[in-house]
């Protein structure tokens, strides 16, 4: 995708009259901008101006260009794919586990609102455990500016991005799980298990009255190190999976303390939240 950037100075753009030139130049950015949504389902405006060497102002204005085209939706930031997907399922379970590259495209606006949410909570903590999955993955992005934070992840995904700011990245050895790119074998647990984090975000694929669920056995037992080991302990859930079950039950409700999500949740599951002291932000209702 990045050797796209090579064709905004051929030498067959001196030719071109400087009107024309722009033109070129602003379908240049817009494809690749479009080609980084596919793959990663969310940009923002500084990583795109760092990448294209353009001013932020510029981006901006291709953002809101792409927008009113309904080729993306801008957030708080930069933008994020209106890729369309499949009908969801309406049942209430779901055991196999969808591509991770999918998945991060299917309800992408929900899942950043609450990564952004997620790390205006993280601000000022210093010890960080980040699960692996989709929305985990659009918050280490936000994240990797931050100073003075020690972060834990056993995501590869998430290390990569944090690794290119200016925090501390811990990851435990052993195993990778290839499409996740997760490491959560016995040896990676046993690791974690030693810690203490002041704050993790743990992802799932469902929430009913009775907990919370996952796809893998592997990576579940690293979302119990963290929800145990963490002074805070959120969970980042879209509306989507509300009173779904997945393979495994992670834990009851009352293991963590707080659920960020993008839409209320129907009354049985809020009545059960509440019973649970489990607190619920809304991330499109926060100012």
């Amino acid at each position: 995708m990045f050797d796209r950037l090579s064709e905004m100075n051929t030498p067959s753009d001196t030719d071109t009259p400087p009107n024309e030139r722009t033109k070129v130049l602003a379908r240049t950015r817009h494809s690749w901008i479009l080609d980084a949504l596919t793959e990663t389902g969310a940009v923002s405006v500084a990583e795109v101006s760092a990448q294209l060497g353009v001013s932020e102002m510029t981006v901006r204005r291709d953002l809101t260009e792409l927008e009113r085209e309904g080729r993306l939706a801008r957030t708080h930031g930069g933008a994020v794919s209106t890729e369309k997907t499949s009908l969801p399922d309406t049942s209430s379970s779901n055991f196999n586990e969808p591509a991770f590259q999918a998945r991060l495209s299917k309800n992408s606006l929900p899942k950043r609102l609450i990564a952004e949410v997620a790390a205006s909570i993280a601000a000022g903590e210093r010890a960080i455990a980040l699960d692996v999955g989709t929305t985990t993955f659009l918050l280490s992005r936000l994240l990797a500016p931050q100073q003075h934070m020690k972060f834990f992840t056993n995501s590869i995904r998430n290390a990569l991005q944090l690794g290119e700011g200016l925090g501390e990245v811990y990851i435990p050895g052993g195993h990778m799980r290839n499409d996740e790119m997760s490491i959560s074998n016995a040896s990676a647990v046993a690791q974690f298990s030693q810690l203490w984090f002041d704050i993790a975000f743990v992802g799932i694929s469902g929430l009913t009255a009775d907990g919370i669920y996952d796809y893998s056995f592997d990576d579940t037992e690293m979302k119990r190190v963290y929800l145990k080991r963490s002074t805070k302990k959120i969970v980042l859930c879209d509306a989507g999976k509300f009173n779904r079950m997945s393979l495994v039950h992670i834990s009851p409700l009352a293991d963590f303390d707080l659920l960020i999500t993008d839409t209320e949740p129907p009354a049985d599951l809020a009545q059960a939240l509440a019973a649970a002291k489990v607190e619920v932000i809304v991330a499109n209702q926060v100012q």
